[in-house]
């Protein structure tokens, strides 16, 4: 075991991949001389050559395609986009490209082996184009996976797992953790399952469920309620499409009730999908209106960051009116 920070078992996995298979190559832009804007690929590039780490232009757009051509003809690519913000220029080759490579040709060619790497979300004072959260525009496709993150050993464990999946998948790592969040990491290869959520801690009044950066949230929040008798259930999501139905329905028919976090803007957000789902599934064991606590409806802002975060308070204000409905 070594002490890790998120960026370092980023860097940790892409080393061991890198080395266990000589198709994986690395690019984005900044990605090769000196480790990108964060630092994640730092002295890849020294360690397996131009080839296989290296810049790219800046389009998004075009490193999307070139990644497509690259994966079709049996490399593995793990393609950078330097802010989740910036994803968009490259959303027709994601959505109508590598999502659909499979399908359209009916099974004889594929892009399975493309992963993409692109950090998300706020908290570090971004402002509107370096904040976003983008991750349900993307759950609307099928064809696709989406696996977040929580901590330096889930990091490693489900990026290993994603670039050697046979599907796309689109890895977002949270940044306002990537120096904050340290942690023990096994320093030999290790995989954690793609589509399954993880229950942090086992509760009796609520379910508590978010991805990424909110679980520090959720686990602040469920103190909080720790202190005002109220025992909550916390589900570490990890995997936005396909997302684990079953252990968040289980532990809603548990529980009786369910409190959904996440930082983008709750209209459309995917807590909407999973509030859906329990609700048809649930209906008969619930004991309160299933809860949101969400970004607000609004372009992110610079000036009013802490306003618009859902933070542990909002939660636990949340979870109190849940529980006394």
């Amino acid at each position: 075991m070594a002490k890790m920070n998120l960026l370092q078992a980023i860097n940790n996995a892409l080393i061991l991949a890198m080395t266990e298979n000589e198709k994986v190559m690395v690019f984005g832009e900044d990605v090769g001389h000196f480790g990108g804007v964060f630092r994640a690929t730092s002295n890849l590039q020294e360690k397996f050559g131009k080839a296989r780490c290296f810049n790219t232009p800046l389009t998004e757009q075009g490193i999307m395609g070139f990644a497509n051509g690259l994966a079709s003809q049996g490399s593995v690519p793990v393609a950078e986009i330097q802010f989740g913000d910036y994803i968009f220029p490259a959303f027709d080759q994601i959505v109508n490209e590598t999502a659909k490579w499979r399908y359209r040709s009916g099974g004889q060619f594929s892009v399975g082996t493309l992963t993409i790497r692109t950090p998300y979300g706020g908290g570090i004072a971004g402002g509107l184009y370096h904040s976003q959260s983008p991750e349900a525009y993307f759950a609307h496709t099928p064809g696709l996976k989406i696996v977040v993150p929580r901590n330096p050993y889930q990091a490693k464990g489900l990026l290993l797992a994603s670039i050697r999946d046979d599907n796309p998948v689109l890895f977002m790592e949270p940044k306002r953790l990537y120096r904050a969040s340290v942690g023990e990491v096994p320093e030999e290869d290790y995989e954690l399952p793609l589509g399954k959520a993880d229950i942090v801690r086992e509760g009796t009044d609520i379910s508590l469920l978010a991805w990424g950066a909110q679980m520090e949230i959720m686990e602040k929040a469920a103190e909080l309620a720790d202190k005002a008798g109220i025992s909550c259930e916390i589900i570490d999501l990890r995997s936005i499409l396909p997302w684990d139905v079953e252990t968040v329905c289980q532990s809603v028919v548990k529980t009786g009730r369910l409190l959904i976090s996440h930082e983008a803007p709750q209209t459309g957000g995917f807590a909407s999908e999973i509030a859906a789902t329990v609700q048809e599934r649930c209906f008969l064991n619930l004991e309160s209106p299933i809860a949101r606590v969400c970004g607000l409806d609004t372009p992110y802002p610079l000036a009013h960051e802490k306003e618009y975060m859902p933070d542990h308070l909002k939660v636990f204000e949340a979870i109190k009116r849940t529980v006394n409905y």
